[in-house]
This record gives C-alpha cells, structure tokens and sequence, in this order.
C-alpha cells in the first residue's frame, strides 16, 4: 500500500477515535503516526473550530512527543493549543522544545504569560530564552538554537566522547562538533565521525578545522541560508561581536528559511504583499489589502494603452486589420518581459548576479532577446499576409521584433533599477512588468504601423 494511502488510513481511523472520544484506541493509533502528520490533523481540528478536539488529540501524547508536535504548528496555532494549557503544563511543554521553537513559542505569548512562565523557570534557563528571545526577527540570532554540543579546547578524544555523551540529548545534531577557548570563542570544528575513529589519546587541537565557516548574530536569515546551501552545512555556528559561539542553524533551519523567502518573492512578483501564514490561513480582509493596491495602481497605468490606441485612430481606421494583432504583440512582449524579470530576479536572491553584473546581463538579453523575436516573427508572418497583405506582415514582424527585444531589455533592467532605489527587486513582477510593456508595446506598434504605412 503507498505511503500516503496508509497516512490516510490512519489519520481517518484517528479521527473516527476522537469523534466517540475512544482513548483506547487514540492510544493504540498515535504511535502510528509521525509528529509532522499530527500536527496536520491539529491543525485541520483547528481551522474547524475543534479546539476541545485538538487539545484532547494533544493530552493522549507524552509530554516529548506533545511537544515535537506543537513544534509543527504555526503562530497562531500554537497560541490556540497554549491558550488551553495550565502553567505548569505549557512550561514542561516549553522545556521539552528545540530551543529555537521554544523561542519562537515564547515571544507569541502575552507580556503576562512571559512574565509568569520566567518566574518559574531555573535561572539558567531563564537567562537563555531571554537571551535568545532578544534577537530581532529574520536574523540568525532570532533563527539558531542553543542546544548544541561544545568541546573546550585542549581536550583528548575520551574526554571528548565523555563530553559527547553528558551533552547529546539535549543536542539539536550531534554530528558537528565545535571546539571552543577558555572564553567561549569558536576555535574550530569537527565531526563525530573524526571523534569516533581518533585514537583515545589524541587531543582535539590536533584533528580540528580551524578555519570554520560561521554567521554573527545579526546576519540576515537569507544569508544564513544560502551559506548553509552553498557549502552544504549540516549546522552553522553563529558568534556574537567578540566572536563567543552562541547558537547553531541546523540545515532543516535553513531549508524552512528558503521555501519561506522563495514563497515571498513569489508572492512580490505577482504584486502581492508579504502574507502572513498560508494563503488558506490568512483572513480575508488581509487577503484582500494585499492584493488591491498593485491591481488599482496598474488599472491607471493600463489607461496609458487605451491612450496610445485613442492616438492612432486614423491609422486604425485605415488598417482594421492591425487591430487582430495587437493582444498578439503585447501579450508576447509581455510574456518575454516577465521572462526576463524572474530570471534576473531568482538570479539576484540567489547571489548568482549583482549590479556589477549589470552589462554583462545587458549584452546577453539583447542576443538572446533579438534572437527570439526574430523566431517569433517569423512565426507569426505568414499570418499577417493572410489577414492584411504584405506590408500588414512586415509592420507585424518588425513590431514582433521590437516589442518582444523592449520587453525583455525593460524585465532585465528594472529589477536592478529597483535595486538601486532601495526597493524589494521582486516587485519587477509579472504585472508591473507586462503593464509597462502593453503601453510601450502599443505605441511601438503603431507607431511602426505609421512609419510603413
């Protein structure tokens, strides 16, 4: 049977349980079931406006695995599930967390409800999850975890393994090692695999890497992303100003941080603002704010192309022919634009280009651009001697050339021009993008039309 016919199987049978409130076999069947996929159904029990559902999906768990699977959770999900739970079981739940989802738990809460979970907890504990909490959002301070396994310099390979062992529970991966000073500074790294096959005797100093790839406190989570996708980290260490290891990103970190910026300028380039959540989340006047403001300013920059048709009416009065081909051209010049634009954009928020690759990029669209509007061109001549004739054909090929060569130069450009204004590359969108080149577009075809006509 496939994997997901079994989930399914499961997942049915688990919620048939909690319609009659059998314990029995809510008890026999969440074993079965990996956190990931419970927090699915909490969720779903969520949305549904089955609170009290959820929260007895949650009690049947042991304190561990309630916690991995609140981990799952978004927000507002999270503050729903909390909500319902007494002090003293939100702080066990909290102290079983990853360190960096604890964080992110903790600063959803009320100021009150900080305030009284802080005086329960050991100093230690405390200090650390203000600590951590004190870091500004999207930055690696904000995205790391503390749970992570340190070995003071000066170290042999059996104090080493002796220290693995006190440290690996708590640990987020104990598959890197880090080898700090006397004063907390990163002094180097190394893997158990290293640790593992070194002769007990060895010291650590000897088998360390010491030049190690790390992130300050306050790089932004892009970045940290990218450093752990480019050199294929399973962590990151991160150092505050005077370079003392203070937390790791874990590479399942860092891929949550990809799909959520990818999703973002996903979001930017059809001219839709930051969502908060997923779309069958997000409430519908946010829905709504987001997505009207671009529409509305892009109405008026579509009255440039009724505009530039009212200009040329006597030409098109004198070919009517013209008319059938002008969605043609635009649509075309606008498909070739956006083209352009998402590739120079995905180009720019991977660091794969940059301004100083401007020219180059300009050179490049111009031979790939004209190449294409000449195959297009091609294409669509034989249809406008059908239509209009031959000098009909030629102001359409010609046009073709032009606009779909306009269109990609103007997708290319603009995101670096945003660049340089200070604004997100990204909003070179699809819509911005095929607006600018549906009035452009209409004035280079008639004005081609005039010119040969």
């Amino acid at each position: 049977m496939p994997l997901s016919d079994a989930l399914n199987r499961h997942k049915e049978a688990l919620l048939a349980a909690l319609e009659v409130d059998d314990r029995s076999s809510l008890a026999a069947r969440l074993p079965e079931l990996r956190s990931a996929d419970i927090a699915e159904i909490l969720q779903d029990l969520l949305e549904g406006g089955q609170t009290l559902r959820a929260r007895a999906l949650l009690d049947g768990l042991p304190i561990e695995r309630r916690a991995n699977v609140i981990g799952y959770l978004y927000g507002e999900e999270q503050l729903a599930i909390a909500a319902g739970m007494s002090d003293d079981r939100l702080q066990a739940v909290l102290e079983e967390m990853g360190g960096d989802e604890r964080t992110d738990l903790f600063k959803a809460l009320d100021d009150d409800r900080r305030e009284t979970l802080l005086r329960r907890m050991a100093h230690r504990e405390r200090e650390e999850l203000k600590r951590l909490a004190s870091y500004a959002e999207g930055t690696a301070g904000a995205l790391m975890t503390a749970d992570y396994v340190a070995i003071p310099a000066g170290m042999t390979v059996s104090r080493a393994m002796m220290r693995v062992r006190q440290t690996a529970p708590d640990a987020e991966t104990v598959y890197q090692l880090y080898v700090v000073d006397l004063e907390g500074r990163l002094a180097g790294t190394l893997s158990l695999r290293q640790l593992m096959v070194a002769r007990p005797g060895a010291r650590v100093d000897d088998m360390m890497i010491h030049g190690v790839i790390h992130a300050a406190v306050e790089t932004p989570q892009e970045e940290v992303a990218r450093i752990v996708a480019r050199y294929d980290l399973l962590a990151l260490p991160v150092v505050d100003e005077a370079r003392r290891l203070v937390g790791i990103v874990t590479h399942d970190d860092a891929l949550d941080v990809m799909e959520s910026e990818a999703t973002e300028d996903i979001h930017k380039g059809m001219s839709i603002g930051a969502l908060e959540g997923g779309v069958s989340r997000v409430p519908l006047w946010s829905l709504y704010r987001k997505r009207v403001t671009w529409l509305v300013l892009l109405v008026f920059g579509n009255l440039l192309s009724g505009a530039g048709i009212a200009h040329y009416e006597a030409i098109i009065s004198a070919q009517v022919a013209l008319v059938f081909f002008l969605p043609l051209l635009i649509g075309s010049g606008g498909n070739a634009g956006a083209q352009a634009a998402t590739l120079t954009v995905r180009g720019m928020a991977t660091g794969d280009v940059g301004v100083r690759d401007w020219s180059k990029l300009f050179g490049r669209e111009l031979l790939v651009a004209g190449a294409l509007g000449v195959t297009m061109a091609l294409a669509v001549a034989p249809i406008g001697v059908f239509r209009g004739g031959e000098a009909v054909a030629m102001v359409v090929a010609i046009s073709m050339i032009a606009i779909v060569l306009f269109g990609s130069l103007l997708g290319m450009c603009l995101p670096f021009v945003l660049d340089r204004l200070g604004w997100d590359p990204a909003t070179a969108s699809a819509p911005l993008v095929t607006t600018l080149i549906d009035a452009s577009g209409v004035l280079i075809y008639f004005g081609i039309a005039s010119l040969v006509l």
